[in-house]
């Protein structure tokens, strides 16, 4: 309780500091647009008149401003400020250290206006962008929860059930290149496909998730079926 109260006097006193400030245009031009603020976020920040605001999460915030370039989130308790890497000469949204303000960090890095994640990319269909895209954060991180393969099975029953097979065969196809050694993954394309009509590719899907999980029983009884109507 105390530690709440404490909180929200300090809030109250950032408030009560907020400064009034003139962005320059030079300034706006350089620090609006979007902000890499997860490995499959972003954080967009954009100006109305000489108000600035930060966009993430479905969210719209507008900061207090500390100064020309210092800003307070009071929901995420933390002060920003925009910074120049000195080599790549590319904008960052930085964090400033409660310990040490002096210090330079480059938490979120300025991506072009063209710039999509992985999820983006698989909601519009592209699957070969969105796959490498989950590859690239796999390879930094495979726990992550950004690749979860339940997830992304979620999405592919959701378009099995709407009847779009090729939507989910898409997406089931990029959870086996994510999750090479499920069983789960493969019976699941596999029942894209059997769906869609195409038994010898719900044969051979059903296949690799037998091989994978010895005790996958569905897979197996569909291979026995399928194999036993080859044989009439």
């Amino acid at each position: 309780m105390k530690s709440k109260l404490l909180l929200l006097v300090f809030t109250l006193f950032i408030l009560g500091c907020s400064n009034s400030v003139e962005f320059t245009e030079e300034y706006k031009n350089e620090t609006s647009g979007k902000y890499l603020y997860h490995p499959d976020e972003i954080m967009t920040v954009s100006y109305d008149g000489n108000k600035i605001f930060f966009n993430f999460k479905g969210g719209k915030i507008e900061p207090v401003v500390l100064n020309d370039n210092e800003f307070f989130i009071p929901d995420m308790y933390k002060k920003f400020q925009f910074v120049e890497h000195p080599e790549t000469k590319v904008m960052y949204l930085s964090v400033i250290s409660k310990d040490d303000e002096t210090k330079i960090s480059y938490n979120y890095k300025k991506l072009s206006d063209d710039y999509k994640t992985p999820s983006q990319y698989l909601k519009e269909g592209n699957y070969e962008k969105a796959l490498a895209g989950y590859l690239e954060i796999k390879a930094q991180d495979s726990t992550s929860s950004y690749i979860e393969e339940w997830e992304f099975n979620r999405i592919g029953y959701r378009h099995l059930r709407d009847e779009d097979y090729q939507k989910a065969i898409d997406v089931f196809t990029l959870n086996t290149k994510l999750h090479p050694n499920s069983d789960n993954v493969y019976d699941s394309l596999a029942d894209a496909y059997l769906q869609s009509g195409d038994s010898l590719q719900a044969y051979n899907n059903y296949r690799k998730a037998l091989e994978r999980n010895p005790n996958n029983f569905r897979a197996e009884k569909y291979l026995k079926a399928y194999l036993s109507e080859e044989d009439k």
